[in-house]
């Protein structure tokens, strides 16, 4: 089962809509994240109304800032229960806030009581000039991991330009994942990433992402398979294909404690001798 966990699509505007359904054919399921385009509260509805429509394939995260955003109880239920949103997708350096922020952490706890997941989309590879840099700094999820250690948390894009930082957080923490949100063109910084999380040993620790619409999930998969040919003609290290494919069909859905129909499908069906597909 193929996951594309981080995709993201303006549901108010209909190419878009068009677009992101056919990037999402090459997977079986996704995560839909809200954005910062419109109003956090128009958005999540909106979004939540989208992946209604395709709730065979399609989970939402709602976008929330819990510095501005009122997180109690029943808030964060109408997120998840009335709209239907499965976890929250948080930009604290988009937003300027600190991922650590006393009101943040009470938005975790609550998170953490509803068994939901969150999403950080801090660092990217392109940042807007406004973001505060400093906040996407992964390492500063420490103290929410340690704080909420049943909390499951996903690093997004790797953290880059912080992708140590990123390693470092998954191998210190049980719940925390990575997401391997990778840019097709940029050979030498995707053969870096993947090296460094098989040296540190982190690979089972990753999901993977497309980052649509900046990439789709077709040529972001192409590109890790055929990872060992980007520098074929070098001596430089390589990684083992089937651990590479391992992170692009994990059940990923399931590793974050996501119920979706895919899940409930998989469950009832037949299992089928794999060693065919299994790499020589």
């Amino acid at each position: 089962m193929i996951v594309d966990c981080h995709t993201h699509v303006r549901a108010s505007d209909k190419t878009e809509v068009a677009e992101h359904l056919a990037a999402t054919e090459t997977v079986d399921a996704c995560i839909v994240l809200g954005t910062l385009d419109e109003s956090r509260d128009r958005t999540n509805k909106v979004l939540a109304d989208y992946v209604a429509q395709h709730s065979d394939r399609m989970v939402g995260f709602a976008v929330i800032d819990p510095t501005q955003d009122p997180i109690g109880g029943k808030d964060l239920a109408e997120l998840t229960e009335k709209l239907g949103l499965k976890g929250f997708v948080l930009y604290c350096a988009k937003s300027g806030f600190h991922p650590a922020h006393s009101q943040a952490m009470r938005f975790y706890a609550a998170a953490q009581e509803m068994g939901l997941p969150v999403f950080f989309h801090n660092g990217c590879h392109a940042l807007n000039a406004e973001a505060e840099l400093a906040y996407a700094q992964p390492y500063l999820l420490d103290e929410v991991a340690r704080s909420h250690p049943d909390l499951k948390i996903i690093i997004g894009n790797m953290g880059v330009p912080f992708v140590e930082q990123t390693l470092s957080m998954v191998a210190k923490h049980e719940r925390v994942f990575a997401d391997l949100t990778i840019r097709p063109g940029k050979v030498w910084q995707t053969y870096n990433i993947v090296v460094a999380a098989h040296e540190r040993e982190v690979m089972d620790r990753l999901v993977f992402g497309s980052g649509y619409p900046l990439s789709h999930a077709g040529e972001c998969i192409e590109t890790l398979l055929g990872f060992n040919m980007l520098l074929a003609d070098t001596k430089l290290p390589t990684v083992p294909r089937a651990s590479i494919r391992n992170v692009i069909e994990r059940d990923s859905l399931e590793r974050l404690g996501l119920e979706h129909e895919q899940i409930k499908r998989a469950e009832h069906k037949p299992q089928t001798v794999v060693s065919q597909k299994q790499d020589k």
